[in-house]
């Protein structure tokens, strides 16, 4: 972080990503997360008592939660998946208050929510080809968080890269962080055209 010296203090890369920005994203990222997670979690308590209760993010044949919800892809590693995101999100927020705090954060805990953000966006990723290639459906609250897990890993890693805790040319390093906020933007926007089309079937009816 700020604070953080080295043989190469002198010749690092501007710190184009500060604490204050970073730690926003962190918290911002980690409630907005934690918020769908546990929306998540409570619709489908709600589905498992009442196998015909509608929920309510099943607002039309696209945008479904209950198709989602009620298929093996909803429940990889045996329990909801949303678990998942209550149990971690919270410690995305906490790390952002402490960044806002100019905490310093050892390195291992950097290295380990690298590790997390990698995961999850990883899984995201996963979800998204089964709801969109698969099951046929989106779930509104699911895409909350996969922007979310999108945003979250673009800044993490950029961050890391910044204060030389990922290894990285110092060339990619600062194009990258010249361009932070296009990196999720066009990730983001990907996402966004191939829903468009493979679902454009749908949406032309709207129109």
């Amino acid at each position: 972080m700020a604070g953080e010296t080295g043989p190469d203090a002198d010749t690092a890369e501007p710190r184009v990503l500060g604490e204050r920005l970073t730690g926003w994203i962190l918290v911002v990222g980690g409630l907005v997360g934690a918020l769908a997670a546990f929306v998540l979690t409570v619709e489908k308590i709600a589905l498992l008592k009442n196998p015909a209760y509608v929920p309510s993010c099943s607002i039309n044949p696209i945008l479904s939660c209950g198709s989602i919800m009620s298929t093996g892809q909803a429940e990889v590693f045996g329990f909801p998946n949303p678990l998942i995101g209550l149990a971690t999100f919270p410690v995305v927020a906490v790390t952002g208050v402490a960044v806002l705090a100019r905490l310093q954060l050892p390195r291992w805990w950097w290295l380990g929510l690298q590790a997390g953000a990698l995961f999850g966006v990883a899984f995201v990723h996963w979800l998204f080809f089964q709801s969109l290639y698969r099951i046929g459906a989106l779930c509104p609250y699911c895409m909350v968080v996969w922007v979310v897990m999108i945003v979250l890993f673009s800044y993490t890693t950029l961050y890391n890269l910044q204060e030389g805790r990922l290894p990285a040319p110092r060339r990619i390093t600062g194009a990258a962080l010249r361009v932070h906020s296009t990196i999720p933007t066009l990730w983001l926007l990907t996402f966004a055209a191939l829903i468009g089309v493979q679902f454009w079937s749908y949406w032309r009816t709207l129109i």
